[in-house]
């Protein structure tokens, strides 16, 4: 139990630290200067405090009232030192949050009493805030597991997206670093770039009703397979639409926005600049770069500079200019994420909620079948 007391007589400080330490063992902290009592009280978590009324600088209403002010100290007992019995001194140390009184000219009995009243009370505050902070810890510790588990049901689909594309995932997750690069270069709130990089994944989730003979065709699409591979935004879209998460809402949004156009010619809708969500616009950058550094049925990988040098070149027609300057500016993170496979864990980011760390590499049974 620690205890301050204010008060700028010596005497009656001593008299009531001997008070408390000998009938209930408690770690007193005494001053005389309310001023640098409050200081005090800031970097300490006192569980009772007692304070004079009549003292220099600062009365003791005006003490109750600051001491209040501080979030700790919301509900710790505070009682008034005082020999006053003007009631509306009273009331205004009742209205600036004082709990009790102690009578400085009330006998040993009386003020032991009073005492121990207060010592209880403030055992009972503290006991309750320690089990409201331990529930509050228990609610945070599962909330943060609910979302490690949803991030991780999140990336284990985009997984299974990209494992038909006879892909290992790795595609999944630069898209998803790129995003969180371009986000934070961008300036965007910590929190968005996170749930940008957890929501970027489900991009492609609409091509699960796109059939094996279109997409893994090693030639080009005509433009009855190009029209079924131009449908799967909206697949993605309804795959995802309707959801309660707000991760969930900012996957489909990028599903079913990723394909369209700064210039308004892309698909499914024809969007064109601002009409297109911000996601959409950052994960179509990150998309397209990793698409044309990435190996498929149909073509050859391009170096990294060759396709820097297409992402330049679509700036103000394909991306939004301000993605694409992001992108470029933050080219050596970019560069960074190349070079680490999907399955590590990047510095910075805390393992438990990283959630490449719990999925295998995968890759389709036929890649191996027909090697």
């Amino acid at each position: 139990m620690d205890v301050l007391i204010v008060d700028d007589s010596s005497t009656m400080l001593m008299y009531l630290q001997r008070l408390l330490v000998n009938e209930y063992a408690a770690d007193v902290v005494t001053n005389r200067d309310p001023v640098q009592a409050l200081l005090e009280a800031r970097t300490h978590a006192f569980d009772l405090v007692l304070v004079d009324q009549n003292m220099p600088q600062m009365d003791g209403v005006a003490f109750i009232r600051a001491l209040r002010a501080i979030p700790h100290y919301a509900q710790v007992p505070i009682a008034m030192i005082t020999g006053e019995a003007e009631v509306s001194l009273r009331l205004a140390a009742l209205e600036a949050g004082a709990t009790d009184f102690l009578d400085k000219f009330a006998d040993r009995i009386e003020l032991t009493v009073r005492l121990r009243n207060l010592i209880m009370l403030a055992r009972a505050v503290r006991r309750l805030d320690d089990e409201a902070s331990s529930i509050a810890g228990e609610l945070e510790r599962a909330m943060r597991q609910l979302r490690e588990r949803e991030a991780e049901v999140i990336f284990r689909l985009a997984l299974a997206v990209e494992y038909r594309d006879n892909d290992t995932g790795d595609h999944t997750w630069r898209v998803a670093r790129y995003s969180q690069i371009m986000a934070e270069t961008l300036g965007l709130d910590p929190d968005y770039s996170w749930r940008l990089y957890l929501a970027a994944p489900l991009h492609d989730v609409g091509k699960v009703a796109v059939p094996d003979g279109i997409l893994l065709k090693k030639g080009r699409l005509d433009e009855a397979e190009f029209a079924v591979i131009k449908n799967h935004p909206v697949v993605g879209k309804r795959i995802l639409d309707g959801s309660g998460s707000d991760l969930i809402q900012l996957a489909a949004e990028i599903a079913e926005a990723h394909h369209e156009r700064w210039d308004g010619t892309g698909y499914p809708h024809g969007l064109c600049g601002a009409e297109i969500p911000l996601s959409a616009r950052i994960v179509a950058v990150a998309d397209v770069f990793d698409a044309l550094t990435t190996a498929r049925p149909y073509k050859d990988a391009m170096s990294f500079e060759e396709a820097r040098r297409c992402i330049e070149g679509e700036r103000g027609r394909h991306f939004d200019p301000d993605c694409v300057d992001a992108f470029i500016s933050a080219w050596d993170r970019v560069q960074s994420v190349r070079a680490a496979r999907g399955g590590e864990i990047l510095a910075g980011l805390v393992r438990g909620t990283e959630p490449w760390a719990r999925i295998p590499e995968m890759r389709r049974e036929i890649a191996f079948a027909t090697e």
